[in-house]
């Protein structure tokens, strides 16, 4: 059984975590990890609630298309991870300074 890649039209025009990672054939897990680190589609919370609207999904999936894999056009979707560069508390202190490793 497939998934449709559209929603109903009778269906809100937002998905929770759960539906929008399924739409977009992601782990809900590995959705709020790339919203963690800011580098997510946008989205809305509203009370504890979030909230992904579709546009908004579609505008991520195609801030990634390419035509080949040397094309560059200077729009990239990082990987869901911590980066040294943007998180410096992930980087590991050196063990030379006598400290211990927290």
């Amino acid at each position: 059984m497939t998934r449709p890649l559209e929603p109903s039209s009778s269906s809100s025009p937002f998905m929770t975590t759960k539906q929008a990672a399924t739409w977009l054939h992601l782990c809900k897990r590995t959705l709020e990890k790339h919203r963690s680190y800011g580098t997510g589609p946008v989205y809305r919370k509203i009370g504890g609630r979030i909230l992904y609207d579709i546009a908004d999904l579609r505008a991520w999936v195609e801030a990634g298309s390419r035509n080949s894999t040397s094309e560059n056009t200077g729009k990239h979707i990082a990987p869901a991870k911590p980066h040294a560069a943007r998180a410096p508390a992930y980087r590991r202190r050196d063990r030379s300074e006598g400290g211990r490793d927290e």
